[in-house]
């Protein structure tokens, strides 16, 4: 249990107010900079996304589900690779030699991480091959392999393809005259060997087209066993590649093997030199689509002479060459998840509306002037963020509505209450984070889109993302008084992944907080260089300061013999000076419970270190994306909220924000009913241990497994008395 919000009878007030701003120590102890006290960011992520193929392998799970975290395991490794991975590639091509915090060189790390890749995927494959096709055929669910297909259903395909296929197919030859020709990221392909009467053997490059469902409907083979209602399908590439002797009339098609590149994807942009960033960010994306080469899929299938001639023309590592069973880019899995059988599925999910707005009459700005409100998303409804920017655009009374936007997705209904709301009285200054990695087209659609509605848009600040979601609403109240209403958030305006990952929101008319924002906006959008803030952890400004002097007053609150404790949530703990800070709280007697999504670099459970620290990650239906931030503080706990992950890139090179949770019921909410209860998970949590390795947890013999997540669902439901 968490300690209760209970004065300490020894604690005095001097006590209390000498450690409300503590020194911090410039040093810290040699011992704690050990790189064997760190564990490598790389092989955190492996071990991290080794947790999601594990909720594939769980049979307690719907078994369309289970599919639909195959999917994610593979398209979280290209995204790896597209960013990660090929960054080290490009260190060690320049002959770079720094070491990570552990103390790996990239060539050491790009070494044990192709040690853990290759069986990764292979895994993937065979469980989605060897036991969910089974268990999807038993369930009237076929995914077929051609050859397996009957006379009349090749037929049926034939038909399909020169329909639908042949026309969008560009077979492209290697030879005098055709050079190797550009494989785009992410594409899937089938290298073509054939026989020229004249010329003998040659080799061609077929892309198989993107546009067209990788996965093919096909009928059963007698269209009396209602094939509708037991959808049957065949992978692109094998329909394809049966029908190949269409596209090189003349010639024998002796061999055909699907390919999968996958390329350096991040973009380097120069702001300092860009004139016109949109227009920079533009030119990146074209681009984005000729990085080098980080990765090559193969099926085993693929004799060793294609795939040297792959190799050598794409210029790349053989290390980086993975041979799978099995059809190949096992992401494109997720369109199975989109077929109607909810038996296979997930409950629906019901969110729920807060009982302050359940009164229709109550407009949300007049509620959120009488209190403050929290909402968990998805277990409680993202209408509330729909309707608090609605509003703003509508009611006559307001006087202007600021907003940031990092990943909005399409056909956003925020973004269209921005651009309807621009008229003479009302001014709508939106900041659009161009710079929002594989978001970077819809955000500059979004932009223009605006920009032409009359709304002032900017694009952030040189050298910075902006990553913290705020929202800001001015109002002329009816005795003439100006008024500020606030949303912060700890997750993207989106309302799709609203549904999908943990995120909180806290809606505010706090005048000092609402001051700090409109400074933060005047910040955004102007040339302020405000330095000092009243509520807000600002990152770059004050963010890190401030969160190493809370972490080292609860230190020395455990060095007085008072209660001491740390709870930290985030996506990811990577930054160094955080984790020493950790360190040295623990070593002082400060109990740390950290819950960490993915990477963690903190190495718990280390003698005379880390004994007093415990990490565990809960991998479950919802993405866990809020970052909350529990300080004891001698009983006069803190909790802190936002966007930012304890990484140096959160706290040094983007624009983030932690707010503070004020309201005492709010505050108590969050530690009883989301921290407590996400502490006491013993069904989707995994405990981190010295090695780097996780172990899944277990309830106590005798007890159920408790989940955090659908014990958060039921409470919502109305389930829980």
């Amino acid at each position: 249990m968490l300690e209760p919000e209970l004065d300490d009878p020894d604690r005095t007030s001097a006590d209390f107010t000498e450690l409300q701003n503590p020194k911090i120590a410039e040093d810290v102890p040699p011992a704690l900079r050990d790189p064997a006290l760190y564990l490598n960011r790389e092989l955190s992520w492996l071990a991290f996304n080794e947790r999601v193929l594990g909720e594939a392998r769980d049979r307690s799970q719907p078994l369309l589900e289970r599919v639909k975290f195959v999917a994610i395991t593979y398209s979280n490794l290209d995204e790896y690779y597209m960013v990660r991975v090929s960054g080290l590639q490009q260190q060690v091509t320049m002959g770079m030699t720094d070491v990570s915090p552990d103390g790996m060189t990239s060539a050491e790390q790009l070494t044990q991480l192709r040690a853990r890749v290759g069986p990764m995927l292979r895994e993937a494959a065979t469980l989605f091959h060897d036991t969910l096709v089974p268990e999807l055929r038993s369930a009237g669910i076929e995914v077929s392999d051609y050859a397996s297909l009957s006379r009349v259903q090749q037929k049926a395909l034939k038909g399909y393809f020169e329909r639908d296929i042949f026309p969008v197919l560009t077979p492209l030859a290697l030879g005098p005259g055709h050079p190797f020709p550009h494989i785009s990221n992410l594409s899937l392909n089938l290298a073509v060997v054939v026989r020229d009467p004249e010329h003998g053997e040659r080799f061609a490059r077929m892309k198989v087209p993107g546009v067209l469902p990788r996965l093919v409907p096909c009928g059963a083979e007698d269209e009396a066993e209602g094939s509708a209602e037991k959808p049957r399908f065949v992978w692109l590439e094998q329909v394809i590649a049966a029908n190949l002797g269409s596209l090189f009339p003349g010639l024998q098609v002796l061999e055909s093997y699907p390919f999968r590149v996958t390329r350096d994807a991040d973009l380097e942009i120069q702001e300092d030199e860009a004139s016109d960033l949109l227009e920079t960010v533009e030119k990146g994306l074209r681009r984005r689509q000729f990085g080098d080469v980080a990765r090559l899929e193969v099926t085993t299938a693929m004799p060793p002479r294609v795939r040297e001639l792959l190799i050598g023309n794409l210029l790349l590592d053989p290390h980086d060459v993975y041979a799978l069973p099995g059809p190949l880019g096992l992401s494109d899995l997720m369109s199975l998840y989109k077929i109607d059988r909810p038996d296979l599925k997930d409950p629906p999910l019901m969110p729920a509306l807060p009982a302050a707005l359940a009164d229709p009459g109550d407009g949300i700005l007049d509620v959120i002037g009488a209190q403050d409100l929290l909402l968990h998303h998805p277990f409680d409804s993202f209408v509330p963020i729909l309707d608090f920017i609605k509003t703003a655009t509508s009611d006559p009374g307001v006087l202007a509505v600021k907003q940031t936007l990092y990943r909005v997705g399409s056909n956003s209904p925020i973004v269209k209450s921005l651009a309807a709301a621009r008229d003479d009285d009302t001014q709508v200054a939106v900041l659009v984070e161009l710079k929002a990695r594989f978001d970077e087209e819809n955000n500059i659609e979004w932009a223009r889109a605006l920009e032409e509605s009359g709304v002032h848009v900017v694009y952030g600040l040189v050298g910075l993302k902006t990553h913290c979601k705020v929202a800001l609403v001015v109002r002329k109240e009816r005795d003439g008084a100006l008024r500020r209403y606030i949303h912060l958030g700890t997750g993207n305006y989106n309302p799709i992944t609203a549904r999908i990952y943990t995120d909180l929101s806290l809606f505010t008319a706090r005048p000092d907080i609402a001051a700090d924002v409109s400074e933060l906006f005047n910040h955004l959008t102007g040339y302020s260089r405000q330095r000092r803030y009243r509520k807000l952890l600002v990152a770059p400004v004050n963010m890190r300061e401030r969160f190493l002097e809370m972490i080292h007053r609860e230190a020395e609150w455990a060095r007085r013999g008072k209660p001491a404790r740390l709870i930290l949530k985030t996506n990811t703990l990577s930054d160094e000076p955080i984790i020493r800070a950790l360190y040295a709280a623990a070593q002082a007697g400060v109990k740390i419970d950290l819950i960490v999504r993915g990477v963690c670099c903190l190495r718990p459970n280390v003698p005379g270190v880390s004994e007093n620290i415990r990490v565990t990650s809960v991998i479950g239906r919802f993405l866990e994306h809020s970052r909350i931030y529990y300080f004891h503080n001698g009983g006069r706990f803190e909790i802190y909220c936002g966007s930012a992950d304890l990484m140096r890139r959160n706290l040094d090179r983007r624009v983030e924000i932690l707010f503070p949770v004020e309201d005492p019921t709010l505050k108590k909410q969050i530690r009883d009913d989301i921290l407590e209860i996400y502490l006491q998970d013993t069904a989707q949590a995994h405990e981190l241990q010295s090695d780097g390795s996780y172990l899944r947890l277990h309830p106590a013999p005798g007890e159920a497994p408790f989940s955090a997540q659908a014990y958060l669902l039921a409470q919502r439901s109305g389930e829980l008395s």
